[in-house]
């Protein structure tokens, strides 16, 4: 989709405490933390947090939001062969189109557990379904954490049955509820005018490491009080989802649990929006794709160990998709990242990631720099290079690395982390 839309969106991000403890052990929060929002309320949406004590952890483990009939709803999922009952099922009610309630489980992937967890799924649906008075379809379920553990029914369902009387809570309770390894909160908002109505997008995620999704992230829920049909609801999240959250990495490896929804509960009054022929359909998408855009960032901000946020930029590639695949080859790399990590200006190691991606490249062709400064031009190291303010780029936080392939017009930027001796240290001890 090569739409060029409106910059109607305000924008706001925040931060957190200076170290957090998460499935059991205390991590520094990430340098590049960003303080959490304030986000909105919005109308039709009421989330909660209670702890059903997944891990022993003392904190709060499982999120509850209610929805207001007549919400649509819409999905996009890992594409991960091994993936949780949660994914297999939400893909299937997500066909449905309508939504009364969403429920996060933190501590327990509940991946790779066969029959037992998907029983505690459908548990979970069931007795939400069932206090609500809705189709258990409408219920959708989420888990993150530890892969191969079966989901205990049993504080599946007192932790649920606590959620359906608590409190209302804030966004940024939500956020910090439904993380792991997460160092801090995280969260976005937007407002775009749809006629003379404004309509305002909410939302959170979650997401630290295994992140190289292919087509979301770890778990990132938007809240929206526009009135959108359903069908055009997944195409906006569908279109905005290429160029954000399947442009992010970690760490390469693709979650079994990866899951973003949208909901929207129509209770702004605008008039429908069933397709960008709507008037004012183009405002929402901006809107829509400027969240997962800093949702997305937030998740590499936060990768595992990071130190460093750096862009990627590939441009004269022989297409969009081309430059892209370039761009995560580049961005995947072990010896880029360490390199970025040690602040070394080693432009063949780039030289080697683009060779090796499997798309159209030409040596002679290529050019390579770094905040903005060629250190390679046309397959040949430029004449006279001075590094000295190459090397005062590194030392930064923000990173940029550009790539020209001179074969096309192909361009895309896609965004990842550096690779240091934190990311070891915190899945060497993910499971103690």
């Amino acid at each position: 989709m090569n739409r060029r839309y409106p910059p109607a969106v305000s924008l706001v991000l925040d931060l957190s405490q200076s170290c957090v403890t998460r499935v059991g052990m205390t991590y520094p929060v990430s340098p590049l933390a960003t303080p959490f929002p304030d986000l909105p309320q919005i109308d039709g949406v009421t989330p909660h947090v209670v702890r059903a004590g997944y891990k022993d952890w003392g904190r709060c483990d499982l999120t509850y939001v209610t929805f207001e009939e007549g919400t649509a709803v819409a999905g996009i999922f890992t594409k991960n062969l091994c993936c949780s009952s949660e994914v297999e099922l939400g893909r299937e009610n997500i066909r449905q189109g309508q939504a009364r309630a969403l429920v996060v489980n933190a501590g327990n992937s509940n991946a790779f557990t066969g029959y037992r967890g998907r029983e505690a799924v459908e548990q979970i649906m069931d007795q939400v379904a069932a206090h609500l008075g809705c189709a258990k379809e409408q219920v959708f379920v989420s888990s993150t954490g530890v892969i191969g553990v079966p989901l205990p029914k049993d504080k599946a369902r007192e932790g649920v049955e606590k959620a359906l009387t608590a409190e209302p809570c804030s966004w940024k309770d939500a956020a910090n509820t439904i993380a792991t390894t997460d160092t801090f909160a995280k969260g976005a908002t937007a407002t775009a005018m749809i006629g003379d109505t404004k309509i305002t997008i909410s939302a959170i995620i979650k997401g630290s490491g295994m992140i190289a999704p292919d087509m979301a992230t770890m778990l990132g829920y938007l809240f929206t009080d526009a009135a959108v049909d359903p069908a055009f609801l997944q195409k906006c999240l569908s279109a905005a989802n290429r160029s954000t959250f399947s442009c992010i990495t970690v760490d390469s490896d693709t979650s079994t649990s990866d899951t973003v929804l949208a909901f929207a509960t129509g209770k702004a009054g605008n008039a429908p929006l069933t397709s960008f022929e709507s008037p004012g359909a183009d405002a929402f998408y901006a809107a829509i794709h400027e969240v997962c855009a800093q949702l997305a960032h937030l998740v590499v901000r936060d990768g595992e160990g990071a130190s460093k946020f750096i862009a990627v930029t590939v441009s004269g590639a022989v297409s969009d998709e081309s430059a892209r695949k370039v761009g995560m080859a580049i961005a995947n790399s072990p010896l880029v990242k360490t390199a970025i990590a040690g602040e070394d200006a080693n432009w063949g190691r780039v030289v080697m990631a683009v060779g090796k991606a499997g798309e159209p490249a030409d040596r002679d062709k290529l050019s390579i720099g770094f905040g903005g400064i060629w250190a390679a031009l046309e397959g040949m190291p430029v004449p006279d290079y001075d590094e000295a303010p190459v090397a005062a780029h590194l030392k930064g936080q923000d990173v940029t690395i550009e790539v020209d392939l001179g074969l096309g017009d192909g361009i895309a930027t896609v965004w990842t982390c550096d690779l240091t001796h934190g990311y070891i240290s915190i899945n060497a001890d993910y499971r103690s």
